[in-house]
């Protein structure tokens, strides 16, 4: 098996080829193939400039030689959009100190502009739609906790002036009032989450989840924050609404891995984006 380069590219050389006419210029590399036990799985990537990364491919000395041949690249590549990129096949083991004893197929990709632009836009996960209704401690958590995950969350409040201004690009807010409004507007798919400041709103909210799920069948899960004896009233009072079992078994509440007993916004929100990792991968 061939080893990646270990060249180094002085640092001046860098900055000048990033000086030149097409910026930004970044080299992506990407598991195109694997066999056996890897660090990652086929399409993980990272974007390698001359200062900065974004992205992995799984760490390890496996990914410092894979960065140290893209920045040699960022210099000797003929051109920043060369349509031939550069393949390496390499052996995860005694040799690049590693022991997982698969194999991976790194392709490199010296591009910049409007073409690293959309080969960037092309690796982004699918994202999940979230929809997360209350912008309180918990909520504010939980955007933190969701933001580097394959998520897009719908964020939703009946108050105004509640969200903070500086929002990651996958989330979007919207002021909504009476909240339980929104729910017929929500994306098909949408995880949802409820976490209001109010009770009221909260069974509300549940209400009109519900109805939706009977008219659509499109909402997969359904989530509320509290214990189990405000669950034990919100059924109840649904059941008297005309909901049936089968429809009430979709809620989860309280929301969360079993087993995670503290009450922290953070550790709530750690807790949920794990719930809402493991409902994404079972489908």
């Amino acid at each position: 098996m061939s080893k990646l380069s270990a060249t180094v590219a002085r640092p001046d050389r860098v900055a000048a080829a990033e000086s030149g006419p097409v910026q930004p210029v970044a080299v992506v590399v990407s598991i195109a193939a694997t066999q056996g036990s890897t660090p990652r799985e086929a399409g993980a990537w990272m974007a390698v400039h001359a200062g900065h990364l974004v992205g992995s491919i799984g760490g390890g000395n496996l990914e410092w030689q894979a960065i140290r041949t893209a920045r040699e690249l960022l210099v000797t590549a003929p051109q920043p959009d060369d349509p031939a990129p550069l393949t390496r096949r390499l052996a995860l083991g005694p040799s690049l100190g590693q022991c997982c004893g698969g194999v991976v197929e790194l392709r490199f990709e010296p591009l910049a502009g409007p073409a690293l632009a959309r080969r960037l836009e092309r690796l982004e996960p699918a994202r999940t739609p979230v929809a997360l209704f209350g912008a309180g401690h918990v909520g504010r958590a939980l955007v933190r906790a969701l933001q580097p995950l394959p998520f897009a969350v719908h964020w939703l409040d009946s108050r105004d002036d509640i969200f903070p201004a500086d929002l990651p690009p996958q989330v979007r807010a919207e002021q909504s009032d009476p909240v339980e409004r929104a729910v017929e507007d929500l994306a098909p798919g949408s995880r949802v989450l409820v976490m209001s400041h109010s009770h009221v709103e909260d069974f509300e909210l549940v209400a009109a989840c519900l109805r939706r799920q009977r008219e659509h069948a499109d909402l997969p899960w359904i989530g509320l924050i509290g214990s189990r004896t405000k669950w034990a009233g919100f059924r109840r009072r649904l059941l008297a609404r005309g909901c049936t079992e089968a429809e009430l078994a979709r809620v989860a509440c309280p929301v969360g891995l079993p087993g995670i007993a503290g009450k922290q916004p953070a550790v709530i929100a750690a807790s949920v984006a794990a719930q809402l990792l493991l409902g994404r991968e079972s489908g």
